[in-house]
């Protein structure tokens, strides 16, 4: 037993430093490899198709047309590789996910380029890679996770309604596939059970049985999770989930284990200050050419798989600006609160871009909660926002007056606006003031007599510093 535990201690270490020297290898040339022109989450079906064009013109892949979506939009399976195992990976499957779509032609991009000759031999002579990067393009085209159907995907693995799950089925199913790589993201309110981290990259080897059983199918998944989770902790430590493993009869990824797939499921959640998921994307690029790199040389299968049960599962107990400790009158009397913000993506039209609607979540004892920013107001009164009329010259003194509502001549379009104020009509009249889950969270912050912060839709702003050197995302027009 002894002479068995060194061992995987030795093969651990061994591993983990080649796996470092490679991964920081290709974390560092990333640039080399992005596909610049996919800068933004929200793409569309067109705009990726010059690129599968790009790569069924070059000899080293073999593209091929497998289907089309509900509205007549083609799904291609890009494949690349000449080995005997099979690893089917796919992304989008909702139109609303898809950072691992961006990674997924960043991956194709490198498997392209002349550098890393020896690790790409070592892949590509032992496994054979087919990518689907976009499954649901009907819903990406309007970004909703459900299809043109109506219906979730990735609940459609028994009755195959969709074209877009036949589709996934038969390519499974033809190529018998070793390993595959569900890519999915998942809500960035995600984190690390029992900490104050995001859960940037959650993973999971999905279960074929509700007794969650694990056989050998899932066991490979298991271990090559531990491996990309070590991977992920260099370069965002402690911000790794699992998803949850309770078997759904209906998902895909729990019906391609059962069929002999060993499935990993991975969720791009959230990061600081990375509203398009640019960092996340780079992330996905980075784990997933290691997960194929350990596939290839057989490495994994000597990952013990008791590691994989101690990455934190994940919790959803994030906000976007969590405020302690206020003080809040309400009838006379005081009380102390803690608020949850969450600020919603609404999108414009075209799906292209978005502007927030925040909304207080909950509030009260929130002190197991987290924000991807906390502020501390104990000592601070919350004060309700005031209406004026006019246009303003200096908006730090408009606000230190307590003002958050202007009244003025609308704009003929849109719903937001970049200054730090709702606009409003001539006859608009502010209605009473009262905090609760569910309002848009616009209010002030007092301290010994002085406003001093200005939560404006759900965005802090502190009012001793120059408003042009803080992160503000919109405030409302309200028509």
């Amino acid at each position: 037993m002894k002479l068995r535990f060194f061992y995987i201690l030795y093969i651990c270490a061994f591993f983990g430093l080649a796996q470092d020297d490679l991964t920081t290898q290709l974390y560092d040339a990333y640039e080399n490899y992005k596909e610049v022109s996919l800068d933004k989450r929200r793409i569309k079906h067109s705009q990726i198709q010059p690129l599968i064009q790009r790569f069924a013109a070059n000899p080293k892949f073999e593209v091929q047309k497998v289907g089309e979506s509900i509205e007549g939009r083609d799904l291609h399976l890009i494949s690349i590789g000449s080995g005997n195992q099979n690893i089917f990976l796919w992304s989008q499957m909702h139109g609303d996910e898809p950072t691992a779509t961006l990674a997924t032609f960043d991956i194709l991009n490198f498997l392209d380029a002349p550098e890393f000759e020896a690790e790409k031999q070592e892949i590509l002579s032992n496994l054979k890679l087919h990518f689907i990067p976009m499954l649901n393009p009907d819903g990406a085209e309007v970004y909703q996770r459900r299809n043109t159907l109506g219906i979730d995907i990735n609940r459609d693995a028994l009755r195959l309604q969709s074209p877009e799950g036949r589709v996934l089925k038969r390519i499974r199913d033809s190529l018998d596939a070793d390993f595959g790589f569900n890519l999915h993201d998942q809500s960035t309110y995600y984190n690390a059970k029992l900490t104050d981290k995001p859960a940037t990259i959650s993973y999971l080897a999905t279960a074929y049985n509700y007794e969650k059983d694990i056989n050998d199918v899932r066991a490979n998944a298991m271990k090559v999770i531990v491996y990309m989770n070590n991977i992920i902790q260099k370069y965002a430590p402690g911000q790794v989930g699992r998803y949850s493993d309770e078997f759904e009869p209906r998902a895909f990824g729990d019906n391609i284990a059962k069929w002999g797939t060993s499935l990993i499921l991975i969720e791009s959640g959230g990061y600081s200050n990375d509203p398009e998921k640019q960092e996340i994307r780079k992330l996905n690029y980075v784990s997933i050419l290691s997960a194929l790199y350990t596939i290839a040389k057989g490495d994994y299968k000597d990952i013990p798989i008791d590691e994989y049960e101690k990455i934190p599962r994940n919790d959803r107990k994030l906000f976007d600006l969590k405020i302690e400790n206020a003080t809040y009158e309400l009838l006379g009397n005081n009380y102390i609160l803690d608020l949850g913000i969450r600020r919603q993506e609404i999108d414009l039209e075209g799906h292209h871009d978005f502007y927030h609607k925040s909304t207080i979540i909950d509030q009260g004892d929130l002190s197991t909660f987290y924000g991807y920013e906390t502020f501390d107001a104990k000592g601070y009164t919350i004060v309700a926002p005031k209406i004026a009329e006019g246009k303003f010259d200096n908006p730090t003194k408009f606000l230190k007056s307590g003002t958050a509502f202007l009244k003025v001549s609308l704009p003929e379009k849109g719903f937001s606006t970049k200054s730090p104020f709702h606009l409003v009509h001539s006859d608009f009249n502010l209605p009473n003031f009262r905090l609760q889950p569910g309002v848009n969270p616009t209010f002030f912050l007092e301290k010994d007599g002085k406003i001093t912060h200005a939560i404006i839709n759900g965005f802090l702003l502190d009012l001793n510093q120059p408003l042009e050197s803080q992160k503000f995302g919109n405030a409302l027009i309200y028509r």
